[in-house]
């Protein structure tokens, strides 16, 4: 589950190292980076040390598009620098991406970047907000319609806190464990379109997954037994992986920087791996296609 990308420079990424990357982060692999940290500013690494950052929320929000900080109650110059930090750590991730995995440059889209302060453990969620509880990613009000969904992870915790993971099993045996799938009311996807609830109509892939997401969180007895491995991110370390297809959990952990990017599955070196065609198989049709 877990591929070591041993690089310290972009520069010495190579043909070959990307497609060995590829291949292992769409057969479900947790790609590390150990020895190409996200450096961060003495201003940044003071704000984080002094726990400051956190404001109201337990994630502060950044969107590239539009230049806007939501979920800090900083103001001033703590604001810009927190701003300043997930602004450069949106750039150092498409760098990232865009010099490992050349094959997604024709489908790659930076979405929103995000820094979590809070410590995972003992947050008290509800169920389906419960991220220690294992999941593939699905967004209920931003349908990716069979996009990938790729996220790239720093540790940039001041005190040595790791950052713990749970993954497993791979995505099909996942799907399998709950299929078949509640099928949605006819004219839902619509409606809630209509309504504002979503930004773009949902797709039979987008129902399907947040089915999946939430039907793994809700079962204690598949979380408790289903295999698994846990991982252990150390601050200084940068990870990525497909959340959607990695069924993964945050145990414990705090001080993480996230950016999140949709990816076309044709870009894809092996699109038959990707959920949208897992499921469109074991559906015998086109998941993709717009619900009504």
């Amino acid at each position: 589950m877990l591929e070591q990308i041993g690089i310290t420079a972009l520069a010495e990424v190579d043909e070959a190292l990307a497609r060995r990357a590829t291949l292992a982060l769409e057969g479900g692999a947790v790609l590390l980076f150990p020895a190409l940290p996200f450096a961060l500013l003495p201003g940044e690494a003071a704000l984080i040390s002094a726990g400051q950052a956190a404001g109201t929320a337990k994630n502060v929000s950044y969107d590239p598009a539009k230049g806007a900080l939501k979920g800090t109650g900083l103001e001033g110059a703590e604001r810009d620098c927190l701003a300043g930090m997930v602004r450069r750590y949106g750039e150092f991730t498409e760098a990232l991406v865009r010099a490992v995995l050349p094959a997604y440059a024709s489908g790659l889209t930076r979405a929103r970047t995000s820094f979590r302060p809070v410590e995972v453990a003992g947050r008290g969620r509800s169920w389906r907000q419960d991220d220690t509880r294992r999941h593939v990613d699905a967004f209920p009000t931003s349908p990716v319609q069979g996009r990938r969904i790729l996220r790239v992870f720093a540790n940039v915790d001041q005190h040595g806190t790791p950052r713990q993971w749970r993954v497993g099993p791979e995505f099909e045996a996942y799907a399998r464990e709950f299929w078949p799938l509640k099928q949605p009311l006819p004219g839902a996807a619509t409606l809630r379109h209509m309504l504002g609830l979503t930004k773009a109509r949902r797709s039979h892939y987008d129902e399907a997954m947040l089915a999946l997401h939430d039907a793994a969180k809700r079962d204690m007895g598949w979380q408790n037994s289903s295999p698994a491995e846990e991982i252990s991110f150390v601050p200084g370390q940068v990870w990525m992986v497909y959340t959607d297809q990695v069924a993964h959990a945050a145990l414990s952990g705090r001080n993480l920087l996230e950016q999140t990017f949709l990816i076309e599955p044709e870009c894809m070196l092996l699109p038959e791996r990707a959920p949208l065609a897992v499921l469109s198989r074991m559906a015998g049709r086109d998941m993709r296609r717009p619900l009504w």
